[in-house]
């Protein structure tokens, strides 16, 4: 007799990182995600993490005048695919989700994950991926707002923000495949500002958790950034 399968083994996971934006916030010149830490790219760095997890296989969306990503030694070369990235991020995603159709059952689970994203521990990816299994729903990474939040206009503090029920959202954020895609097109048809695929998840009412993160998932938007994810990498190899 065959052992009986667990609903996890029949769960599928695909991983999108959408690699084609132009990182103007941390250079005019250099992309943020080929940017190196001990002579390995940040974009090495974050694939590595998200092949910590049992990855049917993930989809780099790039920019087609991109020459570097295709040379990269990343982990599970056999498991990459290459897509064309978009002009905005929610259009990278869109365009690696379609690609996944071809690929992909619409049960199975997508994790979109930021490419300059390269401290996202293993421990929290499983997290998030057991979370939304266990419950069947959609979810991201997020840690609660710890600062104290102001209100201001031309510099000038209007009010305080209470903090409480206030999460900052990190990545990866997971849901599946045809609910995913489903919701990034309603959105971009009905013309919504789409900054996550959170946000296009709720326009489309879909129900979103959240899952707790850590504070050294830093995503590398500034120049100074990327001396911040050296000293974490290093920190978390020492333990």
């Amino acid at each position: 007799m065959k052992p009986r399968q667990t609903q996890t083994s029949q769960i599928k996971l695909w991983a999108i990182i959408p690699a084609a934006g132009s990182g103007s916030r941390f250079s005019k010149t250099q992309l943020k995600q080929y940017q190196t830490i001990q002579d390995k790219t940040v974009l090495e760095y974050t694939i590595d993490r998200l092949n910590t997890l049992s990855l049917e296989g993930y989809v780099l969306a790039v920019n087609e005048q991109d020459s570097v990503a295709r040379t990269l030694n990343f982990t599970a070369l056999e498991k990459i695919h290459f897509c064309q990235g978009g002009t905005e991020r929610v259009h990278s995603v869109l365009n690696a989700l379609y690609y996944l159709t071809d690929l992909a059952s619409d049960n199975d689970y997508v994790l979109v994950h930021d490419a300059a994203r390269p401290c996202v521990s293993a421990q929290n990816l499983k997290e998030l991926v057991d979370y939304c299994i266990k419950k069947d729903t959609s979810a991201i990474l997020a840690i609660p707002v710890r600062d104290t939040l102001k209100f201001a206009t031309e510099h000038h503090i209007q009010h305080t923000v209470s903090r409480d029920y206030l999460w900052q959202a990190q990545t990866p954020q997971m849901a599946k495949l045809g609910v995913l895609r489903e919701a990034i097109e309603k959105a971009l048809n009905d013309k919504i500002n789409i900054t996550d695929e959170a946000s296009a998840l709720e326009h489309a009412g879909v129900v979103v958790d959240v899952v707790q993160g850590r504070s050294d998932n830093i995503k590398i938007t500034y120049a100074d950034d990327l001396e911040l994810a050296r000293l974490i990498l290093a920190a978390q190899q020492r333990h």
